[in-house]
């Protein structure tokens, strides 16, 4: 059996916190042989404008391959694209409803729904608080499906002394969960991190 191409999909969606989907961009950029897949969302475009003053073809350049999201023929709508995971960060309350029922109505959302029946991981990182009961139960519901919830919520054990130690807290998270080597963040215990 032929190995597993090196590939991750990000998908930004429409949430405040493109922050964080930004730093795993510029992380992911750094693994050798990593080949990055990204699908921004219409909101995902705006909320980086007004969020941070970044405009889309900034951010579309931390990527090898940036994918338009009404194009559904693209190949990481197939399951017979192989990748070693999805994540989509940030995750709107919108996309996490549609992720969570199977409503493929764009290309981040049938990527994440042939995540899901491949039984590849997908990681959802929702920022959103206070959360509603349908939030609630759209959250419990993909992670019934098989994705891996994941809030936005770094830890403060590791003493952050800036804005990027609480980013590289959650890119670790992010890392760790797809399996992938790259020190980032300190962890519980262990000697401090230095970044190469």
């Amino acid at each position: 059996m032929s190995k597993t191409p090196r590939r991750v999909v990000v998908g930004l969606s429409g949430a405040s916190g493109m922050a964080y989907g930004i730093d795993l961009l510029q992380t992911l950029r750094r693994i050798e042989g990593l080949e990055v897949h990204l699908v921004m969302t219409q909101g995902a475009k705006r909320v980086l404008i007004e969020e941070i003053g970044k405009n889309p073809e900034e951010v579309e350049l931390l990527a090898d391959v940036v994918h338009r999201s009404q194009d559904i023929g693209a190949s990481i709508a197939s399951g017979s694209f192989r990748t070693l995971g999805m994540v989509v960060v940030p995750c709107s309350a919108t996309s996490l409803s549609k992720i969570a029922y199977g409503i493929a109505d764009n290309l981040l959302t049938r990527a994440a729904y042939v995540h899901l029946k491949e039984r590849r991981p997908l990681i959802l990182v929702p920022r959103e608080a206070p959360l509603p009961i349908p939030t609630l139960e759209a959250l419990l519901k993909a992670a019934q499906a098989g994705a891996t919830i994941l809030p936005a919520a770094p830890g403060f054990y590791t003493r952050p002394r800036s804005i990027e130690d609480l980013l590289a807290f959650m890119t670790q998270r992010v890392l760790d969960l797809l399996g992938l080597e790259y020190p980032r963040a300190v962890r519980w215990k262990e000697p401090e991190v230095v970044e190469e």
